[in-house]
């Protein structure tokens, strides 16, 4: 594992599921130094994971060999204008978990430091998510490396070689849940129009959905291929995706993720200008 001293500003629940997901790949609690400004989020930091927890946001900077910035993307500039001169004294790696905020910006915010800027998706409260992740050009092999062991305590992390790229990883990743969310949502609806209890529709859509997601995890084959494996000619599933190929759900589908890339590259701008 880890040799490293790590240290968190921001100890809220992305926080806390990174520092869970490392304690449980066998990094020490002892090695980990988490600032915030809730006297109670540290209370608990301390008492239920085992980490060192201060208010002191430079405590943090002047310990750490790596930090990971966990606070909101609004409150990052402020943040990072706090830390810069300390962090320049050490140069540690640091890692952004704050969605919009571009490598660039927080780079420039911090006079310089090597970036990696990550997007994590929300299933990473649960140790299954996925994270994107782009590093400045001064980032080297090992601070790479090191990145992807700490983002890969909840879920697979994949790197991406243009920041530009990070819309495209929020549209499909980030925002990603909330239209599997709605797709159950609408699933269990149709099920209690169709007669069924809500109780079993919910859990019929929300069952098939685990069962679904799990086949494509582990599956050789691509998606297209799994849905052609469970569309029998002339059954019940061809008749259902007829309907929606009717109704030109693929280009309604792109169109929808596209906004959300436009939307992330909107608000990249705006929060890397405030």
């Amino acid at each position: 594992m880890l040799q490293h001293t790590l240290g968190f500003v921001g100890g809220g629940n992305m926080a806390r599921s990174l520092i869970g997901g490392l304690i449980a790949r066998g990094l020490s609690a002892g090695q980990i130094i988490v600032s915030d400004p809730v006297a109670a989020q540290r209370d608990s930091l301390t008492s239920q994971l085992g980490v060192r927890a201060t208010a002191d946001n430079l405590e943090v900077a002047r310990a750490a060999d790596v930090i990971v910035l966990a606070v909101k993307p609004q409150e990052l500039r402020t943040v990072a204008n706090t830390l810069a001169a300390a962090l320049r004294q050490r140069s540690p790696l640091v890692i952004s978990v704050a969605a919009g905020i571009r490598a660039s910006d927080l780079q420039r915010w911090l006079n310089g430091i090597p970036v990696v800027r990550s997007m994590p998706n929300r299933p990473a409260l649960n140790g299954c998510g996925v994270t994107g992740l782009f590093a400045t050009s001064d980032v080297s092999p090992t601070g790479r490396e090191l990145a992807e062991k700490i983002l890969g305590a909840v879920g697979p992390a994949l790197w991406v070689n243009e920041e530009s790229q990070m819309d495209a990883v929020t549209a499909v990743s980030g925002s990603g849940p909330a239209y599997f969310f709605l797709l159950i949502e609408m699933l269990e609806a149709a099920g209690v129009r169709l007669g069924l209890p809500p109780d079993v529709a919910r859990r019929l859509a929300v069952e098939t959905a685990y069962g679904a997601g799990q086949m494509a995890r582990d599956a050789t084959e691509t998606p297209a291929t799994l849905r052609e494996q469970v569309t029998s000619k002339g059954g019940t599933t061809e008749a259902a995706l007829k309907s929606l190929e009717a109704a030109d759900i693929r280009a309604v589908f792109t169109a929808a993720v596209t906004a959300a890339a436009h939307r992330s590259a909107e608000l990249a701008e705006q929060l890397g200008k405030n």
